[in-house]
């Protein structure tokens, strides 16, 4: 049996990080989707729309509050995982789809060099996805990682039906392990910012301290030189 009306209507409203009142995000949204009432077919278009359009990068991470909204992603072109779900999470919500956002620590093996080295550790705290309330279910979606980064590291990139849950890679196409969810955040209606700071902080104490979130260069053009899909 489905959640009654009331109970997700928490995951209909705009909140203060995703921002689906936001005239950009609704003419993104609208754009990929039209104006017609929700649809499983409508969350499939919005996840594609973010996997893809917005290119994941974890080199250039604004953790400040107003750099964290959905809006703010979409205007950049770009975003680590958390800011990709929360753009997902609002556009859904344009088109009355309820949504919210869920978080794990996943230990991934497949990562650059550079960025092993700055993170000291092979564990991502607080990866996000989004979680859409499609035909009576919710169903866990990942729109971080674009399909030109994936080719990089000879990964398929993830898809997603509206009926199945699309969460994350776990081996490679040779069959090597490629991530796994190591703990569970649960869900919540808005982004938990000062909670997952707190997380950064415990799990990544040198690389919150010096500032370096902002890493130059491009992480697609460094797993294209170091992943097993590069030269």
């Amino acid at each position: 049996m489905g959640a009654h009306r009331s109970e997700l209507a928490e995951y209909l409203q705009p909140t203060r990080f995703i921002d689906s009142d936001h005239p950009d995000v609704v003419e993104f949204a609208e754009r990929v989707a039209g104006t017609e009432p929700a649809s499983t077919e409508k969350a499939i278009a919005l996840y594609y729309a973010v996997r893809e359009g917005i290119r994941y990068d974890p080199y250039r991470i604004d953790l400040r509050p107003d750099a964290m909204r959905a809006s703010a992603v979409l205007a950049r072109g770009f975003g680590f995982c958390v800011a990709k779900a929360t753009l997902l999470a609002a556009v859904a919500r344009v088109h009355a789809i309820p949504s919210r956002l869920g978080f794990a620590d996943v230990r991934n093996h497949l990562t650059t060099e550079r960025l092993r080295r700055l993170m000291r550790t092979d564990v991502f705290a607080y990866h996000g996805y989004t979680e859409l309330y499609l035909e009576g279910a919710w169903v866990k979606a990942t729109p971080a990682f674009n399909s030109s980064l994936c080719e990089r590291f000879n990964v398929a990139p993830l898809e997603f039906d509206g009926r199945h849950d699309s969460l994350f890679q776990q081996f490679d196409r040779t069959g090597n392990r490629y991530m796994e969810y190591v703990r569970d955040h649960g869900q919540f209606a808005d982004l938990p910012l000062e909670q997952m700071l707190a997380a950064f902080e415990e799990h990544y104490p040198t690389l919150m301290s010096e500032g370096l979130y902002d890493v130059s260069g491009a992480f697609e053009d460094d797993a294209a030189a170091e992943g097993p899909g590069g030269p």
